[in-house]
C-alpha cells in the first residue's frame, strides 16, 4: 500500500529542486506540484497549476473577465446597472476558479505569453535567448522573463508551504486507517502478541493468495478467543445459564461487557457486533475444517478483518493494559513491547513502530530499524548487541 504522505513529500522535494535550480524546469516543478495537490485534495493549488499549464478550461472564463472589464468601463457614467452586475458576476466566477490579482497581471500581458502555458513561455524565452533577440514581434524577452520568475516564485511558495504542512502534520489517511492505527496501538498495550496477530491478518488480506485469506480468517477467530481469555478467563461457573468455559469465548465477552460497560445502549451495540462476528466466524471455521478454501473469497476475508477491527473499537476503551503471558527469547522479531522499550531504552511509541515495521516487512534488519524516527545509530548498535536479527522460527 502506497504511503500517500511519503509519495507527496517525495514529489514536493523534486518540485522544489527544479524550482530552486537556476536552470531547473518551471514546467516540471508545476507538474509535480499539481500531482501532489491532486493526491491530497488541495483544490485551489490544483486549479492554480492548471492555469499556469494553460489548461483550456480556464481560457473562456478569463476572456469573459476581460469582457467584464470592458463592460464596466463602458458602463461608467451610463448607469447601466445590468451590465455592471454581469461584469461583477463574471469577476466572481473567475475568483472561484482560483485566478488571483497577481495572476491577472500576467495573464493579460500578451507580450509575456498571455493565456499560454508555462511550457510554451519557457520555450519561447529560451528561443529568444538562443537567437539573441529581445522580441520576435509578438513576445518580448523581458516580459517572458518576468512571467517565468513570477510563476517560479509562486510555485516555490506553494510547494514549500505544502511540504511544511505535510512534514509536520499527520499522514493523509482514510478513516479506516485512523481506526486501525488506534486499535493497533491500544491492543499493543493490552497484549502485544494479539496485536501482532491482528496486524498480520490485515496484511494477509492484501495478498492474492487464497491460503493467506483463510489464514486471516482463522487468525481473527483465535484473536477473539485470546481477547476473551485476556478479559474474562475460562471458568466452570455459569452466568444466566450461559457456560463460560474455554469454547464459550463469546459468552465470556458478554460477561465482561456486562461488568465493564455502564451504558445499556453501548452494551447492546457492542454485544450485537460480537454476536454477528462470532456467528460468522463459526460458520467460516466449519468451512475451513472441511477444506473448502475455494468458497473463502477475498472479500469475505477482508470483511472479517474489518469487522474484527470494528468490534475491538467497540470495547477497547474498556480494556485494561496487561502484560504478555509468554516469555520470549531476545530475538528482535518476537520481542515484546516491554522488552523493546526497556532493553533499547526507547519510548513506548517508538517500540510500537518497531512492531509495526516488522509486521509490514516480515523480517527486520538493523538498517530498516535505523529508518524509524527516534532511532539513531547508537540504538541500532545496542539492538545488534542485545537482540538476534535471525528470522524467528
Amino acid at each position: 500500500m502506497v504511503n500517500l504522505k511519503e509519495e507527496a513529500l517525495k514529489l514536493l522535494k523534486e518540485a522544489l529542486d527544479e524550482l530552486e535550480a537556476p536552470k531547473g524546469s518551471v514546467l516540471s516543478g508545476i507538474q509535480k506540484l499539481l500531482r501532489v495537490a491532486r493526491i491530497i485534495g488541495e483544490e485551489n493549488i490544483s486549479k492554480w497549476c492548471d492555469i499556469q499549464l494553460g489548461k483550456v478550461d480556464y481560457a473562456s472564463p478569463f476572456i469573459d473577465y476581460i469582457d467584464a472589464l470592458v463592460a464596466s468601463e463602458e458602463s461608467k457614467g451610463k448607469k447601466n446597472e445590468e451590465r455592471i452586475t454581469e461584469g461583477v458576476n463574471r469577476l466572481k466566477r473567475l475568483e472561484e476558479l482560483g485566478i488571483k490579482a497577481d495572476d491577472v497581471t500576467f495573464l493579460i500581458d500578451e507580450a509575456g505569453g498571455g493565456l499560454a502555458g508555462i511550457d510554451f513561455i519557457e520555450e519561447k524565452y529560451a528561443d529568444l535567448v538562443r537567437t539573441k533577440r529581445n522580441n520576435d514581434g509578438q513576445f518580448y524577452k523581458s516580459n517572458l522573463s518576468r512571467r517565468i520568475s513570477y510563476v517560479r516564485r509562486a510555485a516555490h511558495d506553494k510547494a514549500t508551504n505544502l511540504f511544511n504542512k505535510l512534514a509536520f502534520s499527520e499522514t493523509p489517511r482514510s478513516t479506516f486507517d485512523y481506526l486501525r492505527e488506534e486499535v493497533d496501538d491500544k491492543l499493543l498495550d493490552l497484549n502485544p502478541e494479539l496485536a501482532e496477530k491482528l496486524m498480520v491478518a490485515f496484511k494477509s488480506v492484501s495478498s492474492e493468495n487464497p491460503e493467506e485469506w483463510s489464514h486471516a480468517l482463522t487468525t481473527c477467530r483465535r484473536l477473539i478467543e485470546g481477547i476473551a481469555d485476556e478479559l474474562f478467563p475460562p471458568t466452570q461457573e455459569t452466568n444466566n445459564g450461559r457456560k463460560l468455559g474455554q469454547a464459550q469465548y463469546i459468552n465470556r465477552l458478554w460477561v465482561f461487557m456486562d461488568k465493564a460497560i455502564e451504558s445499556e445502549s453501548n452494551r447492546k451495540l457492542a454485544k450485537a457486533h460480537i454476536d454477528l462476528l462470532g456467528s460468522y466466524l463459526e460458520n467460516i471455521h466449519k468451512l475451513t475444517n472441511k477444506g473448502v478454501h475455494a468458497a473463502l473469497r477475498k472479500l469475505e476475508a477482508v470483511k472479517t478483518v474489518f469487522h474484527t477491527y470494528l468490534m475491538l473499537a467497540d470495547i477497547l476503551d474498556y480494556l485494561k493494559p496487561g502484560e504478555a503471558k509468554l516469555e520470549k527469547p531476545l530475538n528482535i522479531h518476537v520481542a515484546t513491547l516491554d522488552e523493546l522499550e526497556s532493553f533499547l531504552g526507547v519510548s513506548r511509541a517508538v517500540a510500537k513502530e518497531i512492531v509495526k515495521l516488522r509486521v509490514k516487512h516480515s523480517t527486520l534488519t538493523p538498517k530498516a530499524l535505523g529508518q524509524i524516527p527516534g532511532i539513531g545509530s547508537k540504538i541500532v548498535a545496542k539492538a545488534e548487541d542485545l537482540f538476534s536479527f535471525e528470522p524467528a522460527k
